[in-house]
């Protein structure tokens, strides 16, 4: 039961999120507001992850992982019922601040509860099973957000309703504390620590960051530079993320049998070939689409499988702080990743693959090298 209302909670913040950013760009470009200021304003849901992180390790270790999820979905609810009550693009952009704070407390807990109580055994498959719940929720958020036409503030109160049930049912489950850390550390020297312990791991949410990022809002400039219309890049662009979803489980399941680093390093290798196949087929719909859903296979459970492999290769004394860093990197490259990813675009249209290939490349690259100096130890 407990692993099944972890999973569940992740599946309503996905669906909210997933609702949350066409929703609020619609609603804003409505009013107005440029597409550089609408992309730029989405950055604050990061910037509240990466706010929040230095302050969460000692409220967890002191006072375990459910009043930490409680708290975090409190803050998610209340964000999403002030969103419709107010129009205002700066408060949005304080909301919406707050709403990544709330989601990064949510995610580090229930994230860190589950690496804690998995198995290494099933470790990949649980983790897997987490990433899967959340991508679904994030595909379904689309379908959330088109509720707007009906009425504008629809979509925030059903977020809101869901995302109450399921902080509802986390008073069900008993209180767990992380085992505790050295009182001597600091919090640098944990970081220092689970980064020193587990850094190729920790390329990966860095990595998928920067893809997630890229695929959703460079892509289609990508598309545009080669003459595509709209309705190629809208029926093109979800392949990555059913690619994800449906590979999600059977990746995490073959990390378990065959080593996490083994099947990571061949789904890096994988996806980059599949990036590289798509500057072939340049402009047809079919060989794009199907470029994108073969990448998402291999792609789509870099997160988890780093979190997994990263919690593979730390004491459990460190996990709070490597399930930090892990939410802190993915920010950073989902932050990074559209400007970085833009500007090769602007360079030429066919750099984009190359450019998100590269990122690829350097996690995989450390994967084999870190096997060349075990192999010699």
């Amino acid at each position: 039961m407990r692993f099944a209302i972890l999973t569940g909670i992740v599946a309503i913040s996905g669906l909210s999120q997933g609702m949350l950013l066409p929703l609020l760009a619609m609603l804003l470009d409505e009013s107005g507001v440029s597409s550089t200021v609408n992309g730029a304003h989405a950055a604050a849901l990061y910037i509240g992850v990466l706010a929040i992180s230095p302050f969460l390790e000692h409220p967890l270790g002191k006072y375990g992982y459910k009043p930490m999820i409680i708290m975090g979905g409190f803050i998610v609810i209340c964000s999403l019922i002030l969103f419709p009550l107010f129009s205002s693009f700066f408060l949005w952009l304080v909301i919406r601040f707050f709403i990544g704070m709330g989601d990064h407390m949510l995610h580090f807990a229930t994230q860190t509860w589950i690496t804690d109580f998995s198995p290494p055994a099933e470790r990949g498959r649980r983790l897997s099973l987490y990433g899967l719940a959340f991508g679904l929720g994030f595909t379904a958020g689309p379908l959330l957000a088109s509720l707007a036409s009906i009425n504008e503030a629809l979509p925030f109160y059903l977020a809101a309703l869901l995302s109450f049930i399921g902080w509802i049912a986390v008073f069900c489950l008993p209180n767990e504390k992380p085992k505790a850390f050295e009182r001597s550390s600091s919090a640098a020297g944990r970081w220092i620590g689970a980064w020193k312990y587990a850094w190729p791991a920790l390329l990966l949410p860095l990595a998928y960051g920067f893809l997630e990022a890229a695929i959703h809002s460079v892509f289609p400039l990508y598309a545009l530079h080669k003459r595509m219309s709209a309705e190629q890049i809208t029926l093109i662009l979800p392949f990555f993320s059913f690619g994800g979803i449906i590979f999600q489980l059977p990746l995490g399941a073959l990390s378990d049998r065959f080593g996490r680093r083994v099947a990571i390093t061949g789904a890096l290798l994988a996806g980059i070939s599949c990036f590289l196949t798509a500057l072939v087929v340049d402009t047809s719909t079919v060989g794009l689409a199907t470029c994108l859903f073969a990448a998402g296979m291999f792609t789509g459970s870099l997160f988890s499988l780093g979190i997994a492999y990263m919690t593979d290769l730390l004491p459990k004394t460190l996990l709070p702080a490597g399930n930090l860093l892990s939410g802190m990197l993915y920010s950073l490259g989902s932050i990074i990743g559209p400007p970085l990813a833009g500007s090769a675009v602007d360079v030429t249209a066919d750099a984009f693959f190359l450019a998100v290939s590269a990122v690829l490349l350097i996690p995989a690259v450390c994967l084999a090298r870190r096997r060349e100096r075990e192999k010699a130890a």
